[in-house]
């Protein structure tokens, strides 16, 4: 087989993890080289298709001028940032993942957050406040909440542009359109990888692999064997390359796999979304602002406590749990009180929407949902409404429903002012939680016996153990920068003897 290259490391991807892992590679003084399926204009992996939100720990707003030194004073007089301290982020770990998170990954994601961001912003990645997103303004000051306060300047398209800046100061060559195929091994470790470019497959040789290719998501053959019947029916928010080939080349070395294969990041996403993410759309068909609504399936049926916590903690699950729904769809439902509340992405043009001046009439515009049903649902939950107690969006308000099977436990409003509106969603796939088997401080793989595979490093959403179940908002870049950083300062010491 043809050589068609050499390098001291070879990674497999282009998306947020995959450039932390090569820039990180390239400071050990490793030749690197990226490896991305997509054409250049589909690059950039999941990372392109996120709003860019990052969970980072903060001590106050000190840290924050660090990472954000371009606040200005009048920004920083209006907002009130609070803090996001290392106990916190552990706790939201802990709790949304029922406590089955890996405690040693789990410890580097929360330990290394805030130095491997400011490691980006010194290689020119830019951070800002997500005002839009996540925070309201109370009493003439924006408040944060649920931990989530940074995200890349422009997005996650703005993060991918500014990582390939990068890579480009670096030296870094990206080769668009080169699928890795297979990893060239022996007993002694990795040696390459086998790819498909221009129609011909070749060999690029390299000491050291690491593979950032992401999860299988947009697989829906595995979807289906691993998560479950039914999961080929979701969408994917983000690349159709997403495909689990950089799993299966380590499985077919031997590599060991582990965390929860039957899991992934699933969201509230447009019914009528395409298969697929939409680059021009990027993250506007998720639906994230249920918790100030109410949600009915096809039987007029409310199923599931919009309020139990804020939408940062559920959004990710609740994916999963529309899917299993009638026809795999729901419908939210507003009122005027908190229109001005939705998120921005409530008012995209590709929408599917219903508005009306009467409840009565609202139903009648709910696509297959059992129009008599659903009304006498709305009115239920109205009766239900503790309006006693005073809303506010900024804290877990304990503005409940009484004596309803489903409960609403916060931010519960009668709705009764017209106009009302609804939007129609189904579940969004993110990305996978199952993955390969790591040691966490180098991210070297291990193999089903349990033995590094010497070589082979991965990161982002292919490896398994941090995520069960569920995830908190943000931390999914985090966690790929964070073991990007660390893969690739692995394999590049590995690579070229550098001192540890």
């Amino acid at each position: 087989m043809q050589r068609l290259a050499e390098a001291d490391v070879v990674v497999v991807g282009a998306g947020n993890s995959a450039f932390c892992a090569a820039l990180a590679a390239r400071e050990q003084g490793a030749a690197v080289i990226v490896l991305e399926r997509a054409p250049q204009e589909e690059a950039g992996g999941n990372t392109a298709f996120t709003a860019g939100a990052i969970r980072v720990v903060y001590d106050g707003v000190e840290d924050l001028k660090r990472l954000m030194p371009d606040l200005t004073a009048q920004e920083l007089a209006i907002t009130d940032f609070g803090t996001y301290t290392e106990p916190q982020y552990f706790d939201d770990m802990g709790r949304v993942t029922e406590y089955r998170t890996d405690p040693d990954m789990c410890e580097l994601l929360v330990r290394r957050s805030r130095e491997t961001l400011l490691w980006m912003r010194a290689n020119g990645v830019r951070f800002a406040p997500i005002w839009g997103r996540q925070a309201f303004k109370v009493d003439g000051r924006f408040k944060f909440w649920g931990g989530l306060t940074v995200e890349s300047y422009g997005g996650g398209p703005g993060l991918v542009q500014a990582l390939t800046a990068a890579a480009g100061r670096k030296g870094i060559p990206v080769r668009y359109g080169c699928r890795a195929v297979s990893l060239v091994a022996g007993d002694d470790g990795i040696h390459g990888v086998v790819v498909r470019e221009n129609g011909r497959t070749s060999e690029i040789g390299a000491k050291a692999v690491v593979l950032a290719a992401g999860g299988f998501q947009a697989n829906p053959e595995w979807r289906t064997r691993y998560l479950g019947p039914g999961w080929d029916l979701a969408k994917v928010r983000g690349t159709r390359f997403n495909t689990g080939d950089g799993i299966r080349m380590a499985i077919d070395i031997g590599a060991a796999t582990c965390g929860n294969w039957s899991g992934g990041h699933a969201v509230g996403w447009d019914r009528n979304a395409p298969e697929f993410g939409d680059l021009d759309v990027g993250d506007g068909f998720q639906k994230h602002s249920y918790p100030f609504g109410i949600m009915l399936n096809a039987n007029g049926k409310r199923f599931v406590d919009e309020g139990a916590d804020f939408r940062n903690y559920t959004y990710a699950k609740y994916g999963r749990v529309i899917l299993e729904q009638p026809g795999h769809f729901a419908w939210q439902v507003f009122d005027r009180k908190v229109l001005h509340l939705l998120r921005d992405e409530y008012r995209i043009s590709r929408v599917t929407k219903a508005s009306a001046d009467t409840l009565e009439e609202l139903v009648t515009k709910l696509d297959d949902v059992n129009a008599t049903q659903a009304l006498a649902s709305i009115r239920a939950y109205n009766a239900a409404v503790r309006t006693d107690v005073q809303f506010n969006p900024n804290v877990k308000d304990g503005r409940s429903t009484v004596g309803l099977d489903v409960p609403k436990s916060n931010w519960a409003n009668v709705l009764d002012e017209p106009p009302f509106e609804a939007y129609a969603v189904t579940c969004g796939l993110t990305f996978t939680f199952g993955g390969l088997r790591i040691v966490p401080d180098t991210c070297q793989v291990l193999d089903v016996d349990r033995a590094p595979i010497r070589g082979l490093y991965a990161s982002g959403e292919m490896v398994g153990g941090l995520f069960y179940h569920n995830y908190p908002g943000g931390s999914g870049l985090a966690a790929g920068a964070v073991f990007g950083k660390i893969a690739g300062t692995a394999a590049g010491q590995a690579a070229t003897g550098a001192s540890p």
